[in-house]
């Protein structure tokens, strides 16, 4: 069942009953209701958002009610509560919809002000038409409301469970790869578990390799490789070397290493790169995750040490393509609250393309929503107009972006104490090279535009950022 979800901003004055001088708001509100709102019916939908009163109330917290019947009761009604210098109160007013003055009747808004339900003031607000109807149009969202749509919830969980088949069709020069990662909230431990399936491009047989790396919060990395051995095939994800990752399940054992893992999926599938480019493998590689977010649960072994995970959050990921980027950076980083970014910033090997600034691929998650909602929106900033670079280096990188209402700074370090520097081969023989930090800092700062730009998230992330930055 979709639901409903808008943004709107209010401009107006209110005079109080006291006598003092006339004061202006601004509202910034949020309304979501559980239905799709249709001009024919009723709709009451739950308004959370900020009342700002000069010299009275700047309260972030507000919260009531909004009724949507242009048509049935020709009214618009806002009911809204919030906190004035320790007072309590209540806003109750509404658009009176006229079919003689449609623009004036659902821009203008008279409103009453309440104390424990005595009057203390009244005003008007007015929805400014020039600055705020475009971001009024674009801030619309129709999406699935939680609870009320189990099958698609199962259909959304198989999918992601279809996504650790293997890809490879035969074809030589192309790579695989299934990554977990995760960290310990005990002991702050990261942990880090790659397979992957190589398949030469000179045509001789495919090999299963992989490593497994840990990085404790006070301590050394720690890593162990497995493989190669010959590819066997198998249908529901990687085996090889007596290692496996199959849905919901990642066993094995390698050097001084061994573990046994379930992983239980929190969310849909999340497409790093534009979902076609997984169905139809048209771009040099393509990444996405079979679940954005996911808890694990069991033993891992490292050095004599036994981790028991217990909610352990992390994710794992798919790759599917010739090998990798001439230069990439990577960042997947659990943001609390359901939230979670994954960033792949990456220089490609082919001719024309390498010379160009990295291509940015950017998916934030954000309070049940996935910015940009193209994937293809992020990659595009070399041509200007998306406007997302990043600058990759160690052990600090950095990626900035924009869109029409939002914009965004992720900045990541990667400490040389706890960053593993790692050597392999792509399937045509070319050295690859990776330094890889499951224990790496990240702040991220999310803006959106309000008449100027203002902060609507912000994140830091200590030694619970998992990062990579790579070349060959």
């Amino acid at each position: 069942m979709r639901g409903t979800e808008f943004t709107e901003t209010l401009l107006g004055t209110v005079r109080l009953d006291d006598g003092s001088r006339e004061r202006r708001v601004r509202l910034d509100l949020r309304a979501r209701a559980d239905t799709v709102t249709a001009p024919h019916r009723t709709t009451t939908a739950r308004l959370t958002g900020r009342v700002r009163v000069v010299g009275l109330a700047d309260d972030g917290r507000a919260e009531g009610e909004l009724e949507v019947s242009p048509l049935a009761r020709r009214r618009i009604r806002y009911r809204l509560s919030f906190t004035a210098g320790g007072r309590r109160l209540d806003l109750d007013g509404w658009k009176s919809v006229t079919p003689r003055r449609p623009v004036r009747s659902m821009t203008v808004l008279p409103f009453t002000l309440y104390e424990d339900g005595a009057r203390v003031g009244e005003g008007v607000l007015r929805f400014p038409l020039t600055t705020g109807l475009l971001p009024f149009l674009l801030s619309f969202r129709f999406p699935r409301v939680p609870g009320q749509d189990t099958a698609q919830d199962r259909a959304a969980g198989e999918a992601g469970a279809g996504h650790m088949a293997a890809r490879w069709d035969g074809t030589p020069g192309r790579t695989e790869v299934w990554y977990t990662t995760l960290t310990d909230p005990a002991s702050g431990t990261g942990l880090w578990l790659h397979h992957e399936l190589t398949a030469p491009a000179d045509g001789s047989e495919p090999v299963a390799h992989g490593w497994v790396a840990a990085y404790p919060r006070n301590g050394p990395v720690e890593h162990a490789r497995f493989g190669p051995v010959p590819w066997t095939a198998p249908t529901d994800g990687f085996t090889g070397a007596g290692v496996t990752a199959r849905p919901g399940r990642l066993d094995g054992q390698a050097g001084a290493f061994s573990w046994r893992l379930t992983e239980h999926p929190d969310g849909p599938p999340l497409f790093t790169f534009p979902r076609w480019s997984w169905r139809r493998p048209l771009l040099p590689a393509a990444q996405m995750l079979p679940a954005a977010r996911a808890t694990y649960r069991g033993e891992f072994t490292h050095g004599g040490t036994t981790l028991t995970l217990d909610s352990a959050p992390g994710a794992s990921a798919r790759i599917y393509g010739h090998g990798n980027a001439r230069r990439w950076a990577w960042l997947h980083a659990d943001l609390g609250g359901g939230d979670v970014l994954e960033i792949v910033a990456a220089v490609s090997t082919r001719p024309g393309l390498r010379r160009l600034p990295p291509l940015v691929f950017l998916r934030l998650r954000h309070r049940g929503r996935t910015w940009p909602r193209r994937a293809e929106r992020t990659a595009v900033g070399w041509l200007g107009a998306g406007r997302f670079r990043a600058r990759i280096g160690l052990p600090e990188w950095s990626v900035t972006g924009r869109t029409a209402l939002r914009r965004v700074r992720v900045d990541v370090v990667q400490p040389a104490a706890r960053t593993l520097d790692l050597e392999y081969r792509d399937p045509d023989g070319a050295r690859a090279r990776c330094r890889n930090s499951e224990s790496a800092d990240a702040h991220v700062v999310l803006e959106r535009w309000w008449g100027r730009w203002r902060t609507e998230a912000r994140w830091s992330l200590d030694g619970t950022a998992h990062a990579e930055v790579g070349e060959r």
